[in-house]
């Protein structure tokens, strides 16, 4: 799992983009970045099986190779196999398989390697959707908040505007600011590329939803790592 190492300085440098770009916007802007946005525990608990499902094909293919292992492995020699020492062998396979791959999905890279990248963007999506409703979604008086979401391991960042911006707004106007975040997020610089997503998304809300004389502040300025 990617490590955030965000320091103070880059806590400052997405603050203050947020507050320039709410300087001249009614429109309020929250920002997330996050390591992971799932555990992928069904998608580990799939390919183990699978894995184990395998073993036991294998060993069905070739059982003389894999019971002469074994004998090998334990010093037998000249063993009879009875039934039950056949199935505790291929349980004992399965769970050793099983076991390997989930480890291995769990605390590897191979994990999201493994993982579908339909999947992998469908649970970003839905990490973002959960922190928009929580810290964005009508909790300003035009339901004008926007949410600029990151997520590191998954390489995947999502942009979601409430009800009174999602109805002027198309998504598609967001592409500008993605696009500013790609260069910097590849090159490791997150609070570089969420500023410059941040100048972007409020350059779109300084047209459509210009700063009023009485605005206030309704949501935090400051960038949120869970």
């Amino acid at each position: 799992m990617a490590k955030l190492a965000m320091t103070a300085a880059d806590h400052k440098l997405v603050s203050d983009a947020v507050a320039a770009a709410e300087m001249h916007s009614a429109g309020e802007i929250v920002t997330i970045v996050t390591p992971r946005s799932d555990t992928y525990h069904d998608v580990s608990l799939i390919w183990s099986a699978l894995v184990a499902f395998l073993a036991l094909s294998a060993l069905e293919i070739a059982p003389t190779f894999y019971f002469s292992l074994v004998e090998r492995a334990l010093g037998l020699w000249g063993h009879e196999w009875t039934p039950r020492g056949v199935l505790g062998v291929a349980l004992t396979f399965a769970a050793l398989k099983f076991g390997g791959m989930y480890l291995l999905m769990r605390f590897t890279p191979l994990g999201l390697w493994l993982t579908p990248s339909f999947v992998r963007n469908a649970r970003v999506r839905a990490r973002a959707l959960t922190c928009f409703r929580v810290g964005a979604e009508s909790r300003t008086s035009g339901r004008t908040g926007v949410l600029i979401y990151v997520s590191l391991d998954e390489h995947h960042a999502e942009i979601i505007a409430d009800a009174a911006i999602a109805s002027k707004v198309s998504p598609e106007t967001w592409g500008h600011a993605m696009k500013a975040m790609l260069d910097p997020l590849r090159a490791g610089q997150i609070a570089k590329g969420m500023a410059a997503a941040v100048g972007e998304v409020g350059k779109v809300l300084a047209e459509h939803f210009p700063r009023s004389d009485d605005d206030t502040n309704e949501l935090p300025d400051r960038l949120i790592e869970v």
